[in-house]
């Protein structure tokens, strides 16, 4: 398998769009998320995306081929609530492992056939890692702000048993994504350092990205991009950078800043604009296209896709774009 690190010094890579925009295409109903295996389950499941990697892996593996023809060279797995705590909503938790073997199985599935199509263009499977329903920083009782509904100690196991899953399933990459409290996030860097030291295996290279939530600049649990950014820098990740909450425009000026301070490469991934009245997004490719590529050519970036409500033809508009520049240069550490 190709080194991500030395792809990344030739060229700006591209991660893929939304999974769940593509999804809602497909317009499923229940029995379709229910398939054969959960037809008598207890509970509704149609919205528990995740599932749809063991009930129709096809789908799957199509919206994954479509983003790697527009152009992506990244593509992550539908396991961005493939944990027994966010699972516990659909009494699914006891799937969790499983969930994640099979999403790996699936983007490692459409990945591997687009790199044999052209070895000179290697595709890599990054492990989504959400950030859970569950906050280590925020009470969610107004009433009682020291209260948690979940605890580290909790929260690591869960992430823990997810990356055995990635791994198992075969990723290339983990990738702690959309990260709205960084304690979260460090349990989850705890769980895959602890992961890889008590298996004796080599660690495969973390991404990290955070999500400035508004515009005052800081993560929901209160953080600038900055402290963000120190937090969880130890963790020696082959990137640092941001997704979701803000469209490209709004996240400008944030991805500048992290371009300046990060001694690992950059990532942005942006929604779509911001949602309008009725929660859908608007911003068309060659907008979101059009951005982004004014950060390739101001050598902010080393990674770009889309998040929520971006498609394939967002990331061909982007993969077009940012085609025309050199990747940002990592700074002289100590300088």
């Amino acid at each position: 398998m190709a080194d991500i690190k030395e792809v990344l010094k030739q060229r700006i890579l591209i991660i893929d769009g939304a999974m769940g925009t593509m999804i809602q295409r497909y317009k499923m109903e229940e029995v379709d998320y229910r398939g054969e295996r959960f037809k008598s389950w207890h509970k509704d499941v149609k919205g528990n995306n995740d599932l749809l990697s063991i009930t129709q892996p096809g789908i799957i593996i199509a919206i994954h081929k479509q983003y790697l023809e527009a152009g992506a060279d990244i593509i992550e797995t539908n396991t961005f609530s493939s944990t027994t705590i966010a699972q516990a909503d659909y009494d699914m938790q006891s799937l969790a492992y499983e969930l994640n073997v099979a999403s790996a199985k699936c983007a490692r599935t459409a990945a591997d056939e687009y790199t044999k199509i052209n070895p000179d263009k290697p595709r890599f499977v990054a492990g989504a890692i959400g950030p859970l329903n569950k906050t280590l920083s925020l009470s969610p009782d107004v009433n009682n702000p020291g209260y948690r509904a979940v605890t580290f100690d909790e929260v690591v196991a869960a992430y823990e048993e997810q990356v055995k899953g990635l791994v198992d399933g075969g990723v290339d990459i983990l990738l702690v994504e959309t990260i709205f409290d960084t304690l979260n996030a460090k349990a989850a860097i705890y769980a895959i350092k602890n992961f890889f030291r008590i298996n004796n295996i080599g660690e495969l290279p973390i991404m990290i990205s955070g999500t400035i939530t508004d515009a005052s600049g800081r993560t929901l649990s209160g953080q600038t991009l900055e402290a963000f950014y120190i937090s969880v820098v130890h963790a020696n990740p082959l990137s640092i950078g941001l997704n979701c909450a803000l469209g490209a425009s709004e996240m400008r000026p944030h991805i500048e800043e992290l371009s300046s301070i990060a001694k690992c490469f950059t990532s942005a991934y942006p929604n779509a604009g911001l949602p309008n009245a009725f929660g859908e997004y608007d911003e068309q490719p060659h907008e979101t296209a059009h951005i982004i590529e004014e950060w390739a050519k101001e050598g902010f970036v080393n990674i770009v896709g889309g998040c929520c409500g971006t498609t394939p033809d967002h990331i061909k508009h982007i993969a077009d774009e940012v085609s025309k520049y050199k990747p940002r240069e990592l700074p002289i550490v100590g300088s």
